[in-house]
């Protein structure tokens, strides 16, 4: 799918230009404490002109035919874009988490790891987090390394999401 850069985009937000716009495609998840499963997954990256991005993303259990099964995780936050690749990401989870990451973004790549987590009285005890996207023949790659639940720092989710 053809994409075009914004003509108002900010200088900070070039290195991660690329990921503007929605993507859609499928994932797996693992993790010692639940089942293996598989989702659908929506992402959608805004801007309006300042240094950062809007984000959105939705995902879905599905089964092994891609059905959907039932809504799974919501999380929606601000990638604010500084000088030379450096990034701040703040997400906010349905599930009672609130992250700030820190990170860098060039060449086709985002890498971002936690440095703080806040979650609620009911919500899943997250410790840390790390994240790679990287844009791979026009696709959206994306792998979650997460450590909760007193588990290790370990692979949770990875996906491919295609340009809408």
């Amino acid at each position: 799918m053809p994409f075009e850069l914004p003509e108002n985009l900010h200088p900070n937000c070039a290195p991660l230009a690329w990921m503007l716009g929605t993507w859609r495609g499928n994932g797996h998840g693992d993790y010692p404490t639940i089942e293996k499963f598989q989702y659908g997954q929506e992402l959608i990256f805004t801007h309006d002109g300042r240094p950062f991005f809007h984000y959105m993303a939705r995902s879905w259990i599905v089964d092994d035919e891609g059905n959907k099964v039932r809504d799974a995780a919501i999380e929606t936050g601000f990638v604010r874009c500084q000088p030379e690749g450096k990034v701040e990401v703040l997400l906010v989870h349905s599930s009672g988490v609130a992250e700030i990451w820190y990170g860098t973004a060039g060449e086709g790549k985002l890498e971002i790891t936690t440095d703080a987590i806040a979650t609620t009285e009911t919500a899943k005890k997250v410790q840390a987090g790390h994240r790679l996207y990287g844009n791979v023949e026009g696709d959206l790659l994306y792998a979650y390394d997460m450590a909760a639940m007193d588990q290790a720092l370990q692979p949770h989710l990875w996906a491919r999401l295609k340009r809408q």
